[in-house]
């Protein structure tokens, strides 16, 4: 990896010894409290990241506190951005988490700029702001005084619990700014919940969150992504998840099918192989021309959720990016909140042009896995 000219000098017991792999690395970090995690921790130049002209995004810049993700969801589409830092895709991805210590002093001074327009700010595109790091780095609470402070628009996109915390501040932003919070959810099912996703809270402890941002008078949508198919897309699956959601006082419903991109896929695929041999066949139908579901399985999704979404109550506006209603395209604009790496001119995000490293470090996938999607 390369992170030059990025030092902190800082010493704890804690810190680790130098790595001749990793040139400019302020420190990494081991505490007992995260016990099988690793915090890198780097000085970024930029905390606000463009979103690119064109791409149909209801926002037009993103941030991005952490790299990598303790959630360690199987089906993560950010997998792929750990290349960018010569880490894997699999456990790398999971476990090495990259934490820009100094953003909320960087965000405070793009904010300040004249040119800054003010544009809607989206946190929860890439990797979880609210994941178990934030725990220990408190960077959330600086974000949002910093944001609303200067009049800027923002939404937050969690599967993370720990933004409880901070309800007492968002709900005080609310009253300077217009924000959007949504929660996400996947799997209901207690075994493929563990499977999955490990490192996420509970679907009970998230449907708990909804509840107590609605409490606290805020709006909170709910996206149900990503619908597995074979898995999690039955009629009886999607109205039991929408009637809980609702039940918890969600003001809007999204559901998303599952996309594979490369860094994730061959994760995703090589469990399938493993656990549901039998539906290999029918994910090469879906995924054999690439990372989207096929138009035909949409249509068919949308038709199933659409009257589901309105017997529950859930085809209203939710308020800012956690909103909308039905199924999305091929294209990254279709995810509110979703899927942009953040830009590689930021050196805490990778050097231009770093070459990916093959996946090594989660549980290897024999080669005749990897080709069955």
């Amino acid at each position: 990896m390369r992170w030059d000219a990025q030092r902190l000098d800082l010493e704890e017991p804690t810190t680790l010894p130098g790595m001749p792999s990793i040139r400019g690395l302020l420190r990494s970090v081991e505490v007992a409290e995260f016990p099988g995690l690793t915090f890198h921790e780097v000085r970024a130049r930029s905390a606000l990241n463009a979103v690119p002209s064109g791409s149909g995004m209801p926002f037009g810049h993103t941030i991005n506190p952490y790299r990598g993700c303790s959630h360690a969801c199987l089906y993560c589409f950010a997998r792929g951005t750990h290349q960018w830092l010569e880490l894997d895709t699999g456990r790398d991805f999971d476990t090495q988490i990259v934490v820009k210590t100094n953003l909320v002093d960087v965000l405070r001074r793009e904010l300040g700029r004249p040119s800054w327009r003010r544009e809607h700010v989206a946190l929860g595109t890439n990797t979880d702001p609210y994941q178990r790091a934030e725990g220990r780095y408190r960077l959330m609470p600086g974000v949002i005084d910093a944001l609303a402070g200067s009049g800027t628009p923002f939404s937050i996109l969690t599967k993370g619990t720990l933004l409880r915390r901070d309800l007492p501040r968002l709900v005080a932003a609310a009253r300077e700014v217009p924000i959007g919070l949504g929660v996400s959810m996947a799997i209901w099912d207690e075994e493929l919940h563990a499977a999955l996703e490990p490192g996420v809270p509970s679907p009970r402890a998230r449907l708990d969150l909804v509840r107590a941002i609605t409490d606290a008078g805020l709006p909170c949508g709910v996206f149900l992504a990503p619908v597995l198919p074979g898995l999690t897309d039955s009629r009886a699956d999607l109205d039991a998840a929408l009637g809980a959601i609702a039940a918890a006082g969600a003001s809007g419903g999204t559901v998303v099918p599952l996309h594979l991109r490369p860094g994730a896929r061959e994760w995703f695929t090589g469990w399938l192989a493993r656990e549901h041999p039998q539906l290999v066949p029918r994910y090469r139908q879906l995924y054999g021309r690439g990372a989207y579901v096929p138009a035909e399985y949409r249509r068919w999704l949308a038709d199933r959720v659409g009257p589901l979404l309105t017997a529950h109550g859930l085809d209203r506006q939710a308020g800012g990016e956690a909103r909308g209603t039905g199924v999305p395209g091929d294209d990254d604009a279709a995810f509110p909140a979703g899927s942009l790496p953040e830009r590689r001119e930021d050196p805490a995000a990778g050097i231009p042009g770093a070459r990916p490293r093959q996946p090594a470090s989660a549980a290897p996938v024999p080669p005749e896995q990897l080709s069955l999607l």
